[in-house]
């Protein structure tokens, strides 16, 4: 596999950045430079002879690693690795979690010469106050050495001895900082161990006791005041407004958002710690499935899993320009490791005991005054017994970028079976050893949880809202399908867990769930394995705060668990394999199915001790503290991930203990999660879907515009094509009538109008002999009414500008806001049909008069019928949705037939339709007696809908403010 710059030294050159990676011990000749050029920001590689001029002063600096380049309109940015921390080694090579990455523009040698100089000193403030502060200030976090002390940049994973590779793997909760004293005593004295990076932690044993009340790490560290006040952030060359030039391609609205994105940007890759890599091993596949590339030419972004590659979109100007070294791969998620010890012959425990445990000490402290004893230190390899082994823990969560995204913007399935926030998590068991044995014995146990598989959504106005089921059964059970096929064939075996209330709110999609489970299981071929299906209240049957009655379900699944079994590798060869996975989802995936994981994984984790001789039951530590708070870590990250908090219930999951302080502090966290999901997760939403390539920067002009945004995996064009043709079924009921074609328009909520507060999407359908208006639920696929138009009573068709806002610039474009109306007269054959959702439905016409009202009506002079309107403005021929498939065909048919149009505008889809609307109504229509050869007068006729002028005049101060109050808070 080629190797991967470890290093990359980023400098601005006369007509682009240079990215030079720097040559480590692995390298017998290191890769090429690259140049990313201003303006176009198009990358390029460069002869190995070109060296740049880095001698002046913060010219240059040093990065882990490449992100990728973010790129909005014209404006380009190159995201880099500036900060990381080592967080777990397997097979001994280390993996990383980023901690912070620095944006440089790509516009001009002047911004980018700037904002280099701006991160050198930065970086280099920081290692200066790494080296040099006292204990309080110090941090495990691993920033670039300057060049100025690093003639060689080498493999910076190589340890001095095996006791200090073992001292320097780090744990999973390592977010405190440590001081150049402990730091010492680490490298010097290895037989400390983790011991000694607890200890002479700047947040000190009482981190530990944090962790114990169920805090989340960054609560623990802010709690202790480790960080000092005076420590100011680097300052980052995001810009606070951009500058709008005359000939920009495209509107203020979207260039404004600009600014904001950026810091999303850096706030997601770098200081969130959600995003990890390895440049040797594989962290995006499971033990069973990681096997070495079948050609050592294969690249480690060609390898991995692309479900879990971040930051492919960002990283494909590199890969298609041939610079495999600098296209590495992250993945969000959560990585940790933990070491412990197990004795095959453990003493016999007796009253002093509780003297010699760690764990138990701890808890008695707790108990007692609260007050942090003083552990021993942890064994080393010489004072262990010989019955005695030493083990890594290792949790690897793989967070999907299929239907990625924030809480109630993503929930359930989309239409190819990828459910919101989709995690595999891989436990792994392996010998802590200073230097890797490959035919050591390493043991993987997979979960996996993921949304309900079905289309629902919930409002995030609420702290525990309803779920409104979306579209009709087949399509649940389509989407399920797909859903359950790919988890099979991925898989194997499945057995799901549910979680969610038998009774309340979320009965209504459990039960959903579960019947679409016995449709799929009746469905399936006979040599499919039948999906099978738990369902655990877990609130009714932990109800008082008892949740160690999770065991319950545990003895439920005890054989289903066990018969799954493990993957099991031994000398790089797999042995065993896991035959299946549980699926465990609640309404979120996140508190009760993490409580509910870590227990599956304990018992695995004993499993498999258990198989090499090692029981868990009678060793001298009940407590497993240290197995609690990796979990409890886990599902923190998870949380925050989905749910901008950290997990709830997570002080059982760190202690296996439920009080009145666990509640609440779950109360708050459901607030902070109500806070977030109305306000912050939008714009968030935006950005995650950018980054990932689902949208284009269109999507910052529609955001600015109505400060919503839209899932990307919905194909709206199938959507509305099923929706065209299921009107044509049911609504042309005579079959004489010629269908002519079908569209889809926006019209005011209130009929025979033009102007209305509110718009809804409508189909309309055009025959030979009648024009349909069908007003359609778009969350349960149902026609809801429609009104049906004899093309002989049509009188008018009217097109032109159709602006119905102008709080923002996409709205007020008069070449997109066009729409048209079609003005007819009312008579007995023009209906109007209301579907009741009963056995009948309701129909309205202009019926004759009977009776004695009809009597004196023949008298009186006949009222004249009103004309009425039906209005109709275009969709956006163009949106944000990224449609590579679509853009390459129109390409192809650019090729095949040069000048052709591939796709009409607005104002040619309405005159399209309004011209043969027109043809088919002056067909229908009675001619004149003695007409002769008159010339037809037609029925067109172009104006203003609403002008500009007009709609201006409309807008009232109250919407205008309302936008206004609505972009403060939400952009």
């Amino acid at each position: 596999m080629p190797s991967l710059a470890r290093k990359v030294l980023i400098c601005a050159a006369v007509d682009g950045l240079i990215l030079q990676p720097l040559g480590s011990k692995k390298d017998q000749r290191p890769p090429p430079s690259v140049r990313i050029k201003y303006g176009d920001a198009s990358v390029s590689t460069v002869s190995r002879d070109v060296t740049p001029d880095t001698s002046a002063p913060n010219s240059s600096f040093e990065a882990f690693g490449i992100v990728g380049l973010v790129t909005v309109f014209r404006y380009s940015y190159l995201v880099s690795i500036t900060r990381r921390q080592q967080v777990a080694q397997l097979r001994g090579l280390p993996i990383y979690v980023v901690t912070e990455v620095a944006l440089t523009p790509c516009s001009s040698r002047k911004d980018a010469s700037e904002a280099i100089g701006k991160t050198a000193i930065a970086l280099k403030a920081r290692a200066l106050g790494d080296a040099t502060d006292d204990e309080d200030s110090g941090t495990d976090d691993e920033a670039p050495r300057s060049r100025a002390s690093s003639d060689e940049i080498g493999d910076e994973t190589t340890d001095a001895t095996p006791e200090a590779a073992l001292a320097n793997k780090a744990t999973s909760s390592s977010t405190t900082s440590r001081s150049s004293i402990a730091e010492n005593v680490i490298s010097r004295r290895g037989s400390y161990g983790r011991f000694a990076q607890r200890w002479f932690s700047s947040s000190g044993w009482a981190q530990d006791q944090k962790r114990n009340m169920g805090l989340s790490p960054e609560q623990a560290v802010a709690d202790s005041g480790s960080e000092d006040s005076g420590n100011k952030k680097p300052e980052t060359s995001v810009p606070k407004k951009i500058p709008i030039p005359d000939d920009a391609a495209t509107t203020e609205a979207g260039l404004a958002l600009l600014p904001k994105l950026l810091r999303s940007t850096q706030i997601l890759f770098g200081s969130s710690k959600t995003f990890y890599y390895s440049y040797d091993y594989d962290i995006t596949r499971s033990l069973a499935s990681n096997k070495a590339p079948a050609t050592a030419t294969v690249s480690l972004h060609a390898h991995v899993d692309p479900n879990y590659f971040w930051n492919r979109h960002l990283a494909q100007p590199f890969i298609d320009a041939g610079a495999d070294s600098l296209a590495l791969p992250l993945m969000q998620g959560f990585v940790g490791q933990q070491s412990f010890v197990v004795d095959s012959n453990p003493p016999q425990i007796d009253d002093g005991a509780l003297q010699g445990s760690v764990e138990l000490s701890e808890l008695a402290s707790a108990k007692g005054d609260l007050k942090p004893a003083s552990p021993p230190p942890e064994k080393t390899t010489a004072d262990m017994r010989p019955s005695e082994k030493r083990f890594d823990a290792t949790i690897i969560s793989r967070r999907s970028i299929k239907r990625a995204g924030l809480r109630y913007l993503r929930r359930g399935i989309d239409e190819q079976g990828n459910v919101a926030n989709s995690v595999e998590t891989e436990q792994i068991l392996s010998p802590s050893t200073a230097t890797w044995d490959p035919n050591a014995k390493v043991c993987s146990f997979v979960q996996i949880r993921g949304s309900f598989p079905l289309f629902f959504t919930q409002t995030p106005y609420s702290l525990k809202p309803t779920p409104v089921m979306q579209h009709s059964a087949d399509a649940n059970f389509s989407a399920l399908k797909k859903h359950f096929d790919g988890l099979q064939k991925k898989y194997g075996q499945l057995q799901i867990v549910n979680l969610v209330e038998k009774h309340g709110v979320e009965s209504t999609i459990g039960q959903s769930y579960e019947e679409n489970i016995k449709r799929l299981n009746e469905a399936a071929a006979e040599e499919t394995e039948e999906v099978n299906f738990e369902w655990f209240d877990f609130h009714s049957v932990c109800r008082g705060m008892k949740f160690e009655k999770v065991s319950v379900l545990l003895e439920i699944l005890e054989e289903t668990l066990e018969g799954l079994g493990s993957t099991v590798v031994i000398d790089d060869k797999v042995v065993a394999k896991q035959t299946g996975v549980l699926r465990t989802n609640c309404m979120d995936c996140l508190d009760r199915t993490n409580v509910c994981q870590s227990s599956f994984a304990k018992h695995m984790l004993d499993y498999q001790l258990k198989e090499q001789g090692f029981d868990m039951t009678v060793q001298r530590d009940q407590e497993n503290a240290w197995f609690n708070t990796l979990w409890a870590d886990n599902g923190d990250a998870i949380s925050k991930q989905y749910a901008s908090t950290g997990a709830m219930k997570g002080d059982y999951t760190r202690t296996r203990k439920r009080n009145y302080r666990g509640a609440l502090t779950d109360a708050g966290l459901s607030l902070t999660r109500l806070f977030n999901g109305m306000f912050n997760d939008f714009f968030l939403q935006t950005t995650i879907d950018f980054l990932l390539g689902n949208v284009t920067s269109m999507v910052f002009e529609e955001f600015e515009a109505n400060m919503m945004i839209k899932d990307p995996a919905v194909s709206m064009q199938n959507m509305r094509q099923q929706a065209i043709e299921m009107c044509q079924k049911r609504v042309i009921a005579d079959e004489s009538e010629e269908f002519i074609g079908g569209w889809t328009f926006l019209t005011p909520t209130v009929p025979d109008t033009v102007r209305s507060a509110t718009f809804e999407e409508v189909v309309l359908l055009l025959t030979d002999a009648a024009l349909y208006l069908c007003r359609f639920d778009w969350n349960l696929d149902k026609i809801s009414s429609f009104e049906r138009v004899d093309l002989a009573h049509i009188q008018k068709i009217k097109f032109g500008t159709y602006i119905t806002s102008t709080i923002s610039a996409a709205q007020t474009d008069d070449m997109r806001n066009v729409g048209l109306v079609v003005e007819y007269k009312p008579g007995s054959t023009d209906v109007t049909r209301v579907n009741t959702r009963s056995l009948s439905s309701m129909a309205g016409s202009v019926q004759p008069q009977t009776g004695i009202a009809g009597f004196f009506a023949r008298n009186a002079p006949q009222a004249v019928t009103p004309a009425r309107r039906i209005a109709l403005k275009a969709l956006h021929s163009q949106t944000s949705a990224a449609d590579p498939a679509g853009r390459q065909q129109q390409k192809q048919r650019e090729r095949d037939e040069p000048g052709a149009i591939t796709r009409m505008t607005e104002i040619q889809q309405v005159v399209v339709i309004a011209a043969e609307i027109e043809r088919l109504a002056l067909q229908s229509q009675p001619r004149p007696a003695g007409g002769g050869g008159k010339e037809e007068a037609g029925l067109i006729e172009r104006g203003d809908i609403i002008s500009l002028a007009e709609a201006r005049k409309n807008t009232t101060l109250l919407e205008q403010l309302g936008h206004s109050i609505k972009k403060l808070v939400w952009a």
